[in-house]
């Protein structure tokens, strides 16, 4: 007589989204009416969808569509994870060896990247993203060439692209355009809500395509590439901005000088390299840390309340910073690094309560919401616009240098256990916010920068 062994199921609380989602609404809605910014824009409008003069305030509108669409796409290459690798009869040492091998390229291929973007131009390094989206689109929705490793690398090398090409083509229209700075501010955070939402919207669009069959990925990646294919167009037709044209030689020095050089820059660099490292750190173990005690969880209805956190963090950021916040920006971020690490640090030591560890991780990523838009800003007060692509790349370089090593002897060697890499990543990010602590007080005692003014 076989014995039958039930497995208890975890259950989300079924408000937990719509009250995320909710709040996060209602942070976004409710700010013009508390916020005194509103009341000093030139344009007499409260919404900060609807502030800028008219050939900027259309640009705007635009480029939040199309991040919005990248945004979608990223998502859909992402939304299968370890399903797709299983379809494709990968066990978990390959998975590893594979993964190991996209961070190397984006280590690699990612970094020279963003010196690329800075030389050609904004525009056309999203002109590339796309390109990149197209290519890997189009060969994964044929399943004899799905499983490639090429593809691997092509979506690594995308996300490298994408994580910088989008932030400076803002920033240089801006600048061209020579809007007040509160406007580029509320674009950051806009950016960040936006691709929380949408990264929820690729879910559901995947959910509704996909298919059970050998081909069920078909439709999915077609879609994908229907969007880069609009992202492409748009992108040739959309006005160019002259690129500061520089050698390679002057622009090593000036690399050299604005950010090896300059401790605040510095500092922005290891910021985000930690945050970046969390990140990716969380998303390759999270489903794992919640099941570890052997009880099933609908992963696929916890997922978005993370987003929905990530939402509520960025819709938070304008009212933390200006005039009428109760800290300076540097303090408010200083507050999310430690609460990111110290949610993180809860998770290592080995924590297995799941709903608890479903608080926690909507935490991290509350930080991680707020983390994002406040490092844009730093940034955009430190670092002149022509650098910034290769900075950011030089950042994710050195996340994408651990994600490498922890790959191969966490995932592949099994020589280092998941909650040590949690643990790792939530000291870097402990140690990321004492670093923008001292910025805070390098600042109090130097002379402000007139870029953040």
């Amino acid at each position: 007589m076989g014995v039958v062994i039930e497995r208890e199921e975890w259950a989300l609380t079924p408000a937990a989204y719509p009250l995320l989602s909710a709040a996060a609404l209602a942070a976004v809605l409710l700010l013009p009416y508390f916020s005194a910014r509103a009341a000093t824009h030139a344009s007499g409008s409260s919404s900060p969808f609807d502030v800028g003069a008219g050939p900027f305030l259309r640009f705007r509108r635009a480029f939040l569509v199309l991040f919005s669409l990248a945004s979608v796409v990223e998502g859909i290459q992402s939304v299968f994870g370890e399903d797709e690798f299983v379809r494709c009869g990968l066990g978990r040492e390959q998975m590893a060896a594979r993964l190991a091998a996209a961070a190397a390229s984006a280590l690699f291929l990612g970094g020279i990247s963003g010196v690329i973007s800075d030389k050609i131009g904004p525009r056309r390094a999203c002109i590339f993203y796309w390109i990149l989206q197209l290519a890997v689109s189009a060969m994964k929705s044929f399943s004899a060439i799905r499983c490639a490793w090429i593809n691997n690398f092509i979506v690594a090398l995308a996300s490298s692209v994408f994580s910088f090409c989008f932030e400076t083509w803002i920033v240089v229209e801006h600048e061209k355009q020579d809007q007040k700075q509160d406007l580029l501010f509320d674009t950051f955070w806009l950016m960040t809500f936006f691709e929380s939402v949408s990264l929820i919207g690729s879910q559901g669009i995947t959910n509704l395509l996909v298919n059970d069959d050998d081909n069920g990925f078909l439709l999915p990646y077609a879609f994908a590439a229907l969007l880069s294919i609009l992202g492409i167009l748009y992108g040739r037709n959309a006005s160019s901005t002259t690129q500061h044209a520089s050698s390679i030689g002057s622009y090593q020095k000036s690399f050299f000088a604005h950010v090896l050089r300059d401790k605040r820059v510095l500092i922005l660099v290891l910021a985000q390299a930690s945050i970046h490292f969390a990140v990716s750190a969380f998303w390759f173990l999270w489903a794992p840390t919640i099941v570890a005690d052997g009880r099933d969880a609908q992963l696929s209805l916890i997922y978005p309340c993370f987003l929905a956190s990530r939402m509520l963090g960025s819709a938070g950021f304008p009212w933390f910073y200006g005039a009428t916040s109760p800290f300076r920006n540097e303090d408010s971020l200083t507050i999310a690094y430690i609460a990111a690490g110290l949610s993180l640090s809860i998770v290592a030591y080995d924590y297995q309560e799941i709903g608890t560890l479903v608080i926690l991780f909507c935490i991290f990523h509350a930080c991680v919401g707020f983390i994002l838009p406040s490092l844009s800003r730093l940034r955009s007060m430190y670092l002149p616009n022509e650098l910034r692509g290769g900075m950011m790349s030089f950042s994710h370089s050195l996340s994408n240098a651990a994600i490498f090593v922890f790959l191969l002897q966490g995932a592949y060697h099994r020589n280092i256990a998941n909650s040590t890499i949690l643990g790792l990543a939530s000291c870097g990010l402990l140690g990321a916010g004492g670093c923008i602590h001292m910025l805070r007080r390098w600042r109090k005692h130097t002379r402000q920068n007139p870029r953040s003014l």
